[in-house]
C-alpha cells in the first residue's frame, strides 16, 4: 500500500491554491480594468431634467466642472425639460447603462409617478439613485402689505367659513401637495392657485395678487431679502441656515411636518454598481469643497453626504408619502 509523502502533499496543495488564485484573478481582470478605465470612452452626460435657469440646472452646472476636474473627463450638462422633469428622466431611464449618462432631478421625481401614471418609465425599476445632493425647505410667505404677521394669523384667517388663496409653481408640485397635506391635517381652508413656474408665481406674489405663496428658498429668498415678501414658516424639520429666524411648521405645532425640496443624481437602473459607487464618492468629495458648498448654500440647499443606498431609501420614502397624498386628495395633473 503506497503512502503520500507529507512534503509532496503540501506542495501539491500549494500548486492547486496558486492555480485557483490565478484563475480568480484572471476572471476579475475585465471588471477591475473596466472600473479603473472608467471614464475613458467619451464625455459623461449629466441630464438636467428642467430648462436652463432653474435650480436643477444650477445644481447640475455647479457639480459638472468639479466632477470633470476630479474624474479627468469631460462632463456635459444637457437640459431636457418638460412634464415636470419626466421627459429628461425618461431619457436617463432609457440610456445605455454604461456610466456615461446620469441625470439631475428635483423633488417632482418623487411625485411624478402618482401624478403621471402613463409616464414611459418605472421610477422604481428603471432608475437608480446615485446620490442625494441636498435638501431645502419651501418657504410659506405673504406679501408685506398683508395683515398676517405669523402663520398663526393665516390659520386664524382660514377658519370659520373664511379661506385664503395660496400660489405654487404648479398643479401637483410639491408645494401644492405640502399645503394640501397641511390644510387637511390642520383644518385650514386654503384655495390653490397654480402658476407655470417660479417666475410667474413670484411676479404675482410680490405684486400682492395672491396673498400667500409657497416656493423653495431658491425662488423666494431674493424677494424676502428685498422686503417684498414676509416669510412665515419653512416646511422642513429643521430651520434653514439662510433663514435662521423663520420657524418650522413643526415648531409652530404641526408635529412631524417635514416636506423638503430636494435634488438628486440618478442613473439607469442597470448601471454597474461599482460605477454608481464611484460617482457617489466623487459627488460626496465635490460637496466637501468650500466652493461647491458655498454655491449650493446660496441656493438655500443644505448638502447631504451619504451612500447610494441611503439616497435610494430617501427617494423611496418620498414616492410613498406623496403617492398617498395624491390619492387621498384626488389630485390631478394639468
Amino acid at each position: 500500500m503506497s503512502r503520500t509523502h507529507p512534503r509532496r502533499h503540501f506542495l501539491h496543495g500549494l500548486h492547486a491554491l496558486a492555480a485557483g488564485l490565478l484563475g480568480a484573478s484572471l476572471l476579475a481582470l475585465p471588471a477591475a480594468a473596466s472600473a479603473q478605465a472608467w471614464p475613458t470612452k467619451g464625455p459623461i452626460r449629466l441630464v438636467a431634467v428642467f430648462p436652463p435657469g432653474g435650480s436643477v440646472d444650477q445644481v447640475a452646472r455647479i457639480l459638472a466642472p468639479v466632477l470633470q476636474q476630479q474624474l479627468g473627463q469631460t462632463v456635459l450638462v444637457e437640459n431636457k425639460g418638460g412634464a415636470s422633469g419626466a421627459i429628461g428622466t425618461g431619457e436617463v431611464a432609457r440610456a445605455t447603462p454604461d456610466g456615461y449618462t446620469f441625470g439631475v432631478v428635483f423633488d417632482t421625481h418623487g411625485v411624478n409617478p402618482a401624478l403621471q401614471p402613463k409616464i414611459s418609465f418605472d421610477t422604481r425599476k428603471d432608475l437608480a439613485t446615485v446620490a442625494l445632493v441636498g435638501t431645502s425647505p419651501m418657504v410659506i410667505s405673504v406679501h408685506t402689505d398683508q395683515p398676517a404677521k405669523t402663520f398663526a394669523d393665516v390659520a386664524a384667517a382660514t377658519k370659520g367659513g373664511k379661506n385664503m388663496a395660496y400660489g405654487t409653481i404648479g398643479n401637483g408640485s410639491l408645494g401644492h401637495l405640502a399645503m394640501t397635506l397641511l390644510a387637511k391635517s390642520a383644518g385650514l381652508d386654503l384655495v390653490h392657485v397654480p402658476y407655470k413656474g417660479g417666475g410667474p408665481l413670484m411676479q404675482d406674489a410680490v405684486a400682492g395678487h395672491v396673498p400667500l405663496s409657497i416656493g423653495s428658498v431658491f425662488v423666494a429668498k431674493p424677494h424676502i431679502d428685498s422686503k417684498r415678501l414676509r416669510p412665515l414658516a419653512v416646511t422642513t424639520a429643521a430651520r434653514n441656515p439662510t433663514l435662521p429666524d423663520v420657524p418650522t411648521l413643526a415648531e409652530l405645532g404641526y408635529r412631524n411636518f417635514d416636506a423638503p425640496a430636494w435634488w438628486a443624481v440618478i442613473a439607469p437602473a442597470k448601471t454597474p454598481p461599482e460605477l454608481v459607487q464611484r460617482l457617489n464618492a466623487e459627488i460626496n468629495k465635490a460637496l466637501q469643497t468650500s466652493e461647491v458648498a458655498a454655491k449650493l448654500a446660496q441656493q438655500g440647499i443644505v448638502i447631504n453626504q451619504g451612500t447610494p443606498a441611503q439616497a435610494q431609501a430617501f427617494v423611496d420614502r418620498q414616492l410613498d408619502i406623496w403617492a398617498k397624498v395624491v390619492k387621498d386628495n384626488n389630485i390631478q395633473a394639468d
